[in-house]
C-alpha cells in the first residue's frame, strides 16, 4: 500500500451476504493481502437481478451482520450504497454512483468464475470492462483456464472454500449447529 499513490485501490465485493460467512471473509482477506488492494468494501445488495429474494433476510440485518463480522479488520468496510439505488441492483449503477462519490478511489470489481463466465449478459458489461478492472476468483465447476485474456481482468489464484449462505440457512433451520461456518460476531444473530 503506497500512501503516495494517486488513487486508493478498492475492491468491491458485492453480494446478499445472507448471511456473511467464513468463506466470504477468507476470500476477502486473501484479496487484500495478495492483490494490492488497499481496502475491500462489502457491498450489501438488496436485490440481485439474478436471484429471487424469497428467503432474503432484511437489508438492515444483513448489513449489521457484515459490519459485526468485519469490525476487527481495518482494511474491510461495509457499503450500503445499493440501498439507495433503484431495484434491482445493477453493478454498473453501483460503480457509477461510487465513482461519483469517491473520485480518489480506483474500484476493482470482484466476481466469481461463475459470474465471469456469464458476464457478457450483465447490464452494460462492455462499459464495466472498459472503465473498471475485475478480479475473478475460482469457483468449483467453473473452469477459467480457457478464458481468453483481457487487459482489465485478472484471474486470481485464491483458495476455494465451498461454503454457501444457503447451506448455512438450511442447516440452522433444520436445527444443526454450524456456528463455525460463521464469524463469531454473527453467532448472536442465530444462536
Amino acid at each position: 500500500m503506497d500512501p503516495l499513490a494517486p488513487h486508493r485501490q478498492i475492491g468491491l465485493y458485492a453480494g446478499s451476504f445472507n448471511p456473511i460467512h467464513i468463506g466470504h471473509l477468507a476470500l476477502a482477506n486473501w484479496l487484500v493481502e495478495f492483490t494490492g488492494l488497499d481496502e475491500l468494501w462489502f457491498v450489501v445488495t438488496p436485490q440481485n437481478p439474478w436471484k429471487v429474494n424469497a428467503d432474503l433476510m432484511p437489508d438492515a440485518r444483513r448489513l449489521e451482520m457484515v459490519e459485526a463480522a468485519i469490525r476487527p479488520y481495518p482494511r474491510f468496510r461495509s457499503c450500503d450504497i445499493e440501498f439507495r439505488l433503484p431495484k434491482p441492483s445493477y453493478t454498473i449503477d453501483t460503480l457509477r454512483a461510487l465513482s461519483a462519490s469517491c473520485p480518489g478511489c480506483r474500484f476493482h470489481l470482484i466476481v466469481g468464475a461463475d459470474n465471469w463466465l456469464r458476464f457478457d449478459r450483465w447490464k452494460s458489461s462492455e462499459e464495466i470492462l472498459s472503465q473498471y478492472s475485475l478480479l475473478v476468483y475460482p469457483r468449483k465447476g467453473y473452469p477459467l483456464d480457457r478464458i481468453p485474456p483481457h487487459p482489465h481482468v485478472q484471474i486470481v489464484d485464491a483458495p476455494e472454500l465451498e461454503v454457501s449462505s444457503t447451506f448455512i440457512r438450511e442447516s440452522i433451520a433444520s436445527g444443526r449447529d454450524v456456528r463455525f461456518f460463521l464469524p463469531e460476531a454473527v453467532w448472536p444473530y442465530f444462536y
